[in-house]
């Protein structure tokens, strides 16, 4: 008999060069014990498009199926519809509308978008933009009926003129864009925690999930990007640490298996793996990261009485 799935999957961003989605990227999925995966379909800092490879995607698809474990897509990092810069929103729209098409085509559940900047004056007019660049790709997934992914947005760690990086900023985010039914979100913890979500404070990570629920409202939250902190909490930077290595701490990731906002909901790392290093074995430190999360998981349910959560 097939065990019941975990509450919630644990995976991790995973590379596809090489051999690509199935050949590379389910092989160090394997590798490193995910129970789910995020890709990249194209080159995350550029603004090419690259067409995918029919029999690579199906490879994935199958691979995933039998795995049983579901699949994300990051989108480009340049993406920006709060820019001053015409071209930029254009070239964001093709980009995201690629990393959509291709979320469909490898039978991906969503595609990850940062939130971005207001680069054209005010906050206001940024979100007018982001109405106008945003709603239309939205409207497009109309064509994927139930097979639609999800778009999941992506709260910065603060950075510049963000607009969205407290969990209350996703409030007017989310309404920007009419509340569609396939927008989420994706929870960065090291981005919250740069934000001024204090974390590491007791009862920290469930406030800031009580918080994202009233601003985005429920069953928004789709995915969760566990990654720890370098740096300290409202320090407005967004460098990952590895799990209990960084100034948030092992414990409160515990809480994200227990409040209700995430039931159901995947954790991919994105830490640190230093596979250049000398002496580095490939993956080693994204398995320990999985496995340490995989502990606090067990030891949370192993908590909760039966009946509960």
């Amino acid at each position: 008999m097939t065990p019941p799935a975990p509450r919630n999957p644990v995976g991790a961003h995973v590379p596809v060069a090489g051999r690509g989605l199935a050949g590379t990227g389910l092989a160090y999925a394997d590798k490193v014990g995910a129970e789910t995966v995020q890709v990249f379909v194209a080159n995350p800092r550029g603004w090419a498009v690259p067409a995918g490879n029919p029999a690579q995607d199906e490879a994935f698809r199958a691979g995933c199926a039998e795995r049983g474990i579901s699949a994300y897509v990051h989108a480009p990092y340049l993406i920006n519809f709060g820019s001053d810069s015409a071209a930029t929103r254009e070239r964001s729209a093709e980009s995201l509308r690629h990393s959509l098409h291709r979320a469909h085509a490898i039978g991906a559940s969503g595609v990850v978008v940062h939130t971005g900047s207001a680069l054209c004056g005010s906050r206001e007019q940024a979100l007018r933009l982001v109405r106008a660049g945003v709603l239309p790709l939205l409207d497009e997934l109309d064509g994927y009926g139930g097979q639609a992914p999800w778009l999941l947005l992506e709260p910065t760690a603060g950075q510049g003129s963000s607009l969205c990086s407290r969990m209350a900023d996703l409030a007017d985010y989310t309404e920007a864009l009419e509340r569609h039914p396939r927008v989420g979100v994706c929870l960065d913890t090291c981005h919250a925690f740069g934000a001024g979500h204090d974390l590491a404070a007791s009862g920290g990570t469930a406030r800031m999930l009580d918080e994202l629920v009233a601003a985005a409202g429920p069953g928004r939250l789709r995915l969760i990007h566990a990654n720890d902190s370098k740096d300290v909490a409202g320090a407005r930077k967004d460098r990952h640490a590895n799990i209990g290595a960084g100034h948030i701490g092992a414990d409160p990731f515990g809480e994200l298996f227990v409040h209700p906002a995430t039931e159901g909901v995947p954790l991919v790392i994105e830490t640190p793996d230093d596979r250049h290093a000398p002496d580095r074995v490939e993956g080693a430190l994204h398995a320990r990261d999985i496995a340490r999360l995989k502990q606090l998981r067990s030891e949370r349910a192993a908590a909760v009485p039966v009946g509960v959560g």
